[in-house]
């Protein structure tokens, strides 16, 4: 699994876990929902400002979402 699907996966699972949907993490972030949801089906590698943008949308640390 490359870094890119850890990332989806993980994303995927700590939104779900804070019951956000991907307009809802979209708002938080400054992202758009479409961004969100490419980045979750691992269609695109997200930059370090993106993973930054996530995690504090989140509430998390940038390395929950890239650790497997």
């Amino acid at each position: 699994m490359d870094l890119k699907e850890v990332m989806a996966t993980n994303l995927r699972r700590l939104r779900h876990d804070k019951q956000l949907t991907q307009e809802e993490l979209a708002h938080r972030s400054g992202l758009s929902a479409r961004y969100i949801g490419a980045i979750e089906r691992g269609d695109v590698s997200a930059t370090v400002t993106v993973l930054g943008q996530i995690s504090e949308a989140l509430g998390v640390e940038p390395s929950a979402l890239l650790t497997k």
